[in-house]
């Protein structure tokens, strides 16, 4: 491929004879790069290279690159086992140089898209990563967007970008949105059996993204455009937090009637249709439930709509760790202790059960509440060696001490946060003096020590 370029980018000729993007896809000639080697571009990745596609990893940390190099896998979802025989077979590799854009037929971009502090979103991820490929894009490429953002930007922010070298969109280049479906130590459903949903451009630009996803992924859901595409995603997380966000209130509701909420939500569970369990909490944890549905009311902003569910939600899920540390300073203080001056232990600082994730841990944000009011906090976590105020990003003041089960008498109070597998909870409510259970860890415990427990 030879290509020239105008002092100011512009593309003006291209000789490239590389036959249909669209033949070469289906035959499995082309180069695929991931932008982004998290915990959904590398399992992609992974998945990518299985199928026989020759596949690039790209990513700015040194640090993933050379242990996907190595064959070494830092994602709990992708066992060594499988990436390392993927790397000897030269099938996939990690780079940390742009310049492999440059040769890529498809690219995959799985980039962070968290909110800022004003809990708008912040797509800078993103749009570093497009003016990358932009400055560096041929004719006859696919780009298709993974990262979670609101409905419009693929088409509206996005597109401008890929084309201000002059390539054409549906014609030069094609653009699709497919949403990523992560469930972090889901044991089920993991990348290729998750169905997937692909909106694109243009008709031409959504052959070729379901003809590249057929290759790797078992199902797929092609919808009409990149627009609808981003809203499924916003409508699936925006559904558990509505819903979780309603839980967490019947169980404040529960507390002020005296009644269990565990109790409740699995007796009604037991009606056979109109009904959904979800099951109240800490709080929302993780890089989709908490942030999701926050793009969608953002975009509804712009429009002069208020999306009044979400934003409900979002202020009843906000509000669980505070809840929930009150509800500590009371179980203390019927025992005559105050929250200043009194040693406990968090069990389990990951958002959710059998993973090693602390994003948006509700945990993190309680250890923090309680020292603020005076607590000594130590933590239990099998999945989580050590939590530090780097390992958080700087969320937590200082860092917290480890401890283990067998240390649990020696705390005035645990609060169970995260429901590990891999932890012995009766063991737990034996040894403990007092128990907070937020996550229905102890419902064995209960009758032989229900004394000491004091659910959510």
């Amino acid at each position: 491929m030879e290509t020239a370029y105008q002092a100011d980018g512009t593309l003006v000729w291209c000789a490239r004879d590389m036959g249909n993007l669209l033949e070469r896809i289906k035959a499995k000639q082309i180069n695929v790069v991931v932008v982004g080697a998290g915990y959904v571009g590398l399992p992609l990745a992974v998945e990518v290279a299985k199928s026989g596609l020759t596949t690039t990893a790209f990513d700015k940390s040194q640090g993933k690159v050379d242990a996907i190099n190595r064959g070494e896998s830092y994602i709990g979802d992708v066992p060594s086992s499988h990436l390392a025989p993927l790397v000897k077979e030269g099938r996939l590799k990690g780079s940390s140089d742009a310049d492999v854009l440059k040769d890529a037929d498809a690219i995959i971009i799985c980039v962070p898209t968290p909110l800022n502090k004003t809990k708008d979103p912040d797509n800078s991820f993103i749009l570093d990563a497009a003016d990358m490929i932009a400055s560096r894009m041929k004719p006859q490429q696919l780009i298709v967007l993974e990262s979670t953002t609101f409905p419009g930007f693929t088409r509206e922010l996005l597109l401008p970008k890929l084309s201000a070298n002059g390539l054409e969109a549906g014609k030069d280049f094609y653009l699709g949105f497919s949403p990523e479906r992560v469930d972090p130590g889901n044991a089920k459903f993991q990348t290729k059996n998750t169905p997937k949903v692909i909106g694109a451009d243009s008709a031409e630009g959504l052959e070729m993204a379901v003809a590249l996803y057929s290759h790797f992924i078992d199902t797929l859901v092609p919808v009409s455009n990149t627009d609808t595409a981003e809203m499924v995603k916003l409508l699936e997380n925006t559904f558990r937090a509505v819903n979780i966000g309603l839980v967490n209130e019947v169980a404040i509701m529960c507390q002020h009637l005296g009644l269990n909420s565990w109790e409740v939500i699995e007796a009604a569970a037991t009606k056979p249709f109109g009904f959904m369990p979800f099951f109240p909490g800490p709080g929302l944890g993780g890089h989709c439930i908490p942030i999701d549905p926050l793009y969608l009311s953002w975009k509804l902003k712009t429009l002069k709509y208020q999306a009044r569910f979400i934003e409900l939600a979002d202020n009843i899920n906000s509000g669980m760790p505070a809840m929930v540390v009150t509800r500590i300073a009371d179980a203390l203080n019927d025992r005559s202790k105050a929250v200043r001056g009194s040693k406990i232990l968090v069990a389990g600082v990951t958002y959710k059960r059998d993973i090693d994730d602390v994003r948006e841990s509700p945990a993190i944000d309680i250890i923090e509440l309680l020292r603020r009011r005076g607590a000594i906090v130590s933590y239990l976590d099998p999945h989580v060696p050590s939590l530090t105020a780097q390992s958080t990003h700087g969320i937590l003041s200082q860092d917290v001490p480890k401890a283990e089960v067998e240390d649990a008498g020696k705390f005035d109070c645990v609060l169970i946060t995260t429901d590990h597998r891999a932890v012995d909870y009766v063991k737990l409510v034996q040894n403990a003096q007092l128990v907070v259970d937020t996550r229905n860890a102890t419902k064995a415990s209960r009758k032989e020590h229900g004394n000491k427990i004091v659910s959510l």
